[in-house]
């Protein structure tokens, strides 16, 4: 069995319940009825009842009418909602009549459900930007105790099972930070090993990227992965995690032993953490499109309860997927309470 059954098993195992702010977009609907069809989790859906229906109709999706579906207009806990938002929001100056307008953005609702405890976790980002996601979220659900950054991080299924874990790798940051300071990097650093152990359920080995392998050159973005790696360790003193070093070094064990002998990491590296979000983003979409690799995520790192941004790009499987893992997310949240 590999990770995405495993995860998707788990989930049916213990099942969550996720809601869906986008539930008018079609691959979203679609993804939402084979997720009640294959029972994997506990689906609300944020829109129009009415045209939920008519698409769910038009498109033969005969699952739908499992999902809670709300009315973000309309629904008997406007009121409550709004009040949370009100409470939540209040030292910066929201009122009541701004609350009441807020809530009736699916985005923002999905959030307010989040937290109210009438849902579990969040999925969004098939036709919203991940500014739009991360608003509300960071707003309402806040970051976890001690975590000041929120990242994204990509599991990555290559066919190359002589790299990371028998082909299978976290990149991060990919969506969220665009040049983290020295500490940022370094709490997307153990956030990425968290994430690494918790979802695919192995030892982290974490590799702080640049284009210097242990002094090979010498320049300011280059002391920053230093100092992250070291900030890093102060974090997690357990934490296997080496910096900095070129790709080929982190995950090829021959170049590793070269440019980098006798480190712990150096040729072994199933995490990848990468210097700025340019530099993550082109390289998980290099790798993605060039290799032939799975993409699951972006999976965001470091909020209080799950909330996920998908690309406006994604697939139906993408969205089928980021649930499961989600889910998987409030499942692990749970168990460490």
């Amino acid at each position: 069995m590999n990770l995405l059954d495993s995860l998707i098993e788990r989930a049916k195992a213990n099942k969550q319940r996720i809601v869906l702010p986008e539930g008018t977009e079609k691959r979203t609907l679609t993804a939402a009825d084979q997720l009640l069809r294959d029972d994997v989790a506990e689906i609300i859906l944020l829109g129009n009842p009415v045209e939920i229906r008519e698409i769910a109709k038009e498109s033969k999706l005969f699952n739908i009418e499992k999902a809670q579906i709300v009315d973000p207009k309309e629904h008997d806990k406007k009121d409550a909602y709004t009040q949370l938002l009100t409470e939540l929001r209040k030292k910066k100056g929201m009122t009541y009549e701004q609350a009441s307008l807020l809530v009736e953005d699916p985005l923002y609702l999905a959030c307010l459900m989040i937290s109210a405890g009438d849902a579990d976790g969040e999925i969004a980002g098939a036709k919203n930007t991940t500014g739009d996601v991360l608003r509300p979220a960071l707003q309402i659900i806040k970051t976890s105790p001690g975590v000041k950054v929120v990242s994204g991080a990509f599991i990555m299924f290559t066919q190359t099972p002589q790299y990371g874990e028998n082909g299978t790798l976290l990149f991060a940051d990919c969506a969220v930070m665009p040049n983290p300071t020295a500490e940022e990097l370094a709490s997307i650093a153990v956030a990425s090993a968290q994430t690494m152990k918790s979802l695919v359920g192995v030892e982290p080995r974490v590799a702080m990227l640049s284009f210097s392998t242990k002094g090979s050159a010498e320049h300011e973005m280059i002391d920053k992965v230093r100092e992250a790696a070291r900030i890093a360790k102060e974090i997690d003193p357990k934490l296997q995690i080496d910096g900095e070093l070129q790709a080929d070094a982190a995950i090829v064990p021959s170049v590793g032993a070269s440019k980098a002998p006798g480190s712990i990491i150096a040729g072994k590296a199933n995490v990848l953490v990468f210097p700025t979000l340019e530099a993550g983003n082109i390289g998980y979409k290099l790798v993605q499109r060039l290799g032939n690799a799975g993409a699951v995520g972006p999976v965001l790192q470091g909020m209080a309860a799950p909330v996920n941004d998908l690309s406006r790009g994604c697939s139906v499987e993408d969205i089928y997927n980021m649930v499961a893992i989600t889910a998987n997310q409030a499942i692990g949240l749970k168990q460490n309470k």
